[in-house]
């Protein structure tokens, strides 16, 4: 792969978790950026603007890297070598905190922690008071990679071929600032976000959620609703480099704040039968702006009422991961079923599902959209197509 070290110019990889990676890239395409998906996430090259439009707008991505140097090193002298040619000064400003990341698989120079050595040592006689983090080993969508305060670099040797990334996200991207009180199993903004995107909502059609939790999808949906961009309220770490232009970030943010819808243009519902949820629900729409957009309700399932004209009906519902769990959820699910068939005909249903035998308990022909993992566990999003008419 070409490393861009022009000024101005960059490789570009938005980290996904895995299974969204085509949901990234329609989104990098509508933001006329003209991306490859790869394993993991998705690369483009491009001005270092398309940095800051990515982080701004991508929905579904847990952090954007920036290539910036790839060479290959059998020996410790080598890897100095090349380390001395990264201009480290595009991305480091004086007195900052650096923190390196890294890993090596099936190579010569195998100690990670003698690797971050080399490179730490080379930035301290390059960037003027530069401090060095203790570094962390973790992956790349792990809560504990979160950033904010250090400059982070991902290292990655495998197969003796050295790739340097610097994040130009620091906090993870689901971090838009709105969910500080969540409910049990919380659900990330990116995972909530993949689930409308890759059902096909797009705010054109009304959207309920019977088992909200603390709001995430009822919230993410009215964000991308009034084409609130999801980077709006929060910092990213390449506001701190030094080659970018801060008047580039003032315009994105004003050009996207005056591209805001004013409401949504449909109903948007989300319900619980925990009321403590709801509160926690209408406390995070209220941080994320959306509270005349978004209807919160303390109800079962059964309390769905018809409506018209048909939308969609999105969930995460319990997965019942542990043993002998999955048997309760029957119910569940079989209620669900019974409900949307019954009381909202011609309603897509899309779920975010883990155990296809309690899907079956809905009696409705579901397709798989993707395939990921929420919190660990794998679960696939899938979408049933409206039922003809209501059963009997």
């Amino acid at each position: 792969m070409k490393v861009h070290n022009r000024p101005n110019q960059v490789t570009a990889f938005a980290v996904t978790a895995p299974g969204l990676e085509p949901l990234c890239a329609a989104e990098l395409r509508g933001l006329e950026i003209r991306p490859t998906v790869d394993e993991g996430g998705v690369i483009w090259n491009g001005p270092i603007e398309s940095i800051a439009r990515a982080n701004l707008w991508l929905r579904t991505a847990s952090r954007v890297l920036v290539r910036v140097s790839e060479f290959r090193a059998t020996a410790f002298y080598e890897l100095e070598l090349q380390a001395k040619r990264i201009a480290w000064d595009r991305f480091v400003a004086a007195g900052s905190s650096v923190e390196f990341r890294v890993t090596c698989r099936k190579s010569k120079l195998y100690h990670s922690d003698a690797v971050a050595q080399r490179f730490a040592r080379t930035v301290e006689r390059r960037v003027p008071g530069v401090r060095i983090a203790k570094a962390k080993a973790a992956d790349d969508d792990d809560e504990a990679t979160d950033s904010s305060d250090h400059q982070l670099f991902v290292v990655r040797f495998l197969h003796d071929v050295c790739t340097v990334s610097v994040d130009s996200s620091g906090a993870l991207l689901h971090r838009r600032g709105y969910r500080q009180q969540i409910a049990k199993a919380p659900l990330r903004e990116t995972l909530a976000a993949a689930a409308l995107l890759g059902a096909g909502w797009s705010g054109d059609v009304p959207l309920v959620d019977p088992m909200c939790g603390s709001g995430t999808i009822p919230i993410e949906a009215a964000c991308l609703a009034r084409l609130i961009a999801p980077g709006r309220d929060r910092g990213f770490a390449f506001l701190r480099w030094p080659e970018f232009n801060q008047q580039v970030w003032i315009k994105l943010l004003d050009d996207a704040r005056a591209g805001e819808l004013p409401s949504s243009p449909v109903e948007i519902v989300g319900a619980d039968r925990d009321a403590g949820a709801i509160d926690a629900a209408r406390a995070n729409a209220a941080r994320a702006g959306v509270t005349d957009d978004v209807e919160f309700n303390v109800q079962p399932i059964s309390a769905l009422t018809p409506a018209e004209p048909p939308g969609l009906v999105v969930s995460n519902p319990p997965y019942g991961v542990r043993v002998g769990e999955s048997d309760e959820l029957r119910n569940l699910y079989a209620q669900l079923g019974n409900v949307i068939r019954r009381q909202r005909p011609g309603w897509t249903l899309a779920l975010l599902s883990a155990d296809r035998r309690l899907e079956q308990q809905t009696r409705l022909a579901f397709e798989e959209r993707f395939q990921t993992r929420n919190g660990g566990i794998p679960v696939r999003l899938v979408t049933a197509p409206p039922p003809s008419s209501p059963s009997p």
